[in-house]
């Protein structure tokens, strides 16, 4: 008699993908593999740097992942959940017992006429590398705007400025959403520090080759466009007839279950619990990564999985190399009035940046291992037909 191995297939090779993997191997009686587009780990949180030309941001699959984990360079196209398989572009097929679906985020497409023709993204690799390529095309001293004041644009901007760049910030509304009154003047001052001209509330009305066009009437000389406003995710579970939300994130319990199929798990930025999705971030995505793994592991057990159960610590944002603003927050999320901002805060968010990876390889070598900041507020709705029989 042969003994079963389940099959394991997880989605997407990111930050929440890597530490699922990895968390999984608390079972040797797995086998697991990592569908991922790419043949290298992409850094997301360092893609400005990469695109400033201050750094890298791709580190090699071989030092993340833990034994026996099979890594498949391809793209998902669709989850038939009837036949149990993974559709790849390739035209090969993955069967799977369960199904990890960590396919992470992307930059929206912008709706703003000229932006998707002419402004660049650093939400993807290609992206930021293209816009390190433009960069290094245009003068020095080259005007460039960057488009969003959420954190990503806030980081783009000092980390252009700090290389010398002459940088303009265009937020549609205040700068730093999310932040609260004292991280908004930290991180404003340290703009302003840099030479950063910030524009607040002021909309984009069209994007040309070299010049951004302001609702206001005002027109922006523009070498370089960088466009940072809004994020969204793939369209997997959408194609695969899984149950979404209206931006298409998979809508699941609070055990991180599909809505539609039990045997798909969700975990990072495509997941919607209870219809209630936590902020995209890294700091989201591994908790979030190890509870779809233990949901798995539990139903293979016949165990009832545990519910969601993770709180977070604050944002902390790289200002250039020398300077940050550490914003805390609440275990929901939302954020107090207490920030501090300076080199110390760099050096926190350099800390944060190694400590992810830090994080993956150490569940490499030790299963299980990972802990979590716990406590954050969940919906108290559950949807009444979350139950769905696993066939």
């Amino acid at each position: 008699m042969t003994n079963h191995r389940t099959r394991v297939v997880v989605v997407g090779g990111g930050y929440a993908g890597t530490m699922a993997a990895n968390h999984l191997r608390q079972r040797s009686d797995l086998d697991i593999t990592l569908v991922n587009p790419r043949p290298v780990f992409v850094e997301r949180i360092r893609l400005h740097q990469l695109a400033a030309g201050s750094g890298t941001a791709t580190v090699d699959y071989d030092t993340l992942l833990g034994d026996g984990i099979r890594l498949v360079v391809d793209s998902a196209e669709r989850i038939d959940t009837s036949a149990r398989q993974v559709l790849l572009t390739s035209g090969d097929a993955l069967e799977y017992d369960y199904v990890i679906y960590a396919v992470g985020s992307t930059a929206a497409t912008p709706s703003v006429p000229g932006a998707a023709e002419f402004a660049y993204s650093v939400a993807e690799l290609e992206g930021a590398t293209g816009l390190r390529d433009a960069l290094a095309g245009a003068t020095h001293d080259a005007a460039v705007v960057v488009v969003g004041g959420g954190l990503t644009g806030i980081e783009t901007a000092a980390e252009l400025a700090e290389r010398g760049r002459r940088v303009t910030l265009v937020c549609g509304g205040a700068l730093g959403p999310s932040l609260s009154n004292r991280g908004r003047r930290s991180v404003a001052g340290q703009l302003r520090k840099l030479d950063v001209t910030v524009l607040e509330y002021v909309a984009v009305r069209r994007v040309h080759g070299d010049a951004v066009m302001l609702a206001d009437g005002r027109t922006l000389s523009s070498a370089v466009t960088v466009w940072t406003a809004g994020f969204s995710v793939p369209g997997l579970a959408s194609r695969s007839g899984i149950r979404t939300d209206a931006m298409g994130r998979l809508l699941t319990d609070e055990t991180l279950t599909s809505l539609s199929d039990m045997r798909v798990v969700a975990a990072g930025d495509a997941v919607a619990p209870s219809g209630e999705p936590l902020r995209m971030s890294c700091q989201a995505a591994q908790p979030l990564a190890a509870q779809a793994a233990n949901t798995v592991l539990s139903r293979i057990a016949e165990q009832t999985p545990a519910v969601l159960n993770q709180g977070f610590v604050g944002q902390c944002i790289s200002l250039g190399r020398s300077y940050g603003t550490f914003q805390l927050a609440r275990t929901d999320d939302a954020p107090i009035n207490v920030a501090a901002g300076g080199r110390a805060a760099a050096a926190i968010k350099e800390s944060i940046c190694k400590a992810t990876l830090w994080a993956i390889r150490r569940e490499a070598t030790k299963p299980g291992g990972y802990r979590w900041r716990k406590g954050g507020k969940r919906p108290a709705q559950r949807p009444a037909d979350r139950q769905v029989a696993i066939q």
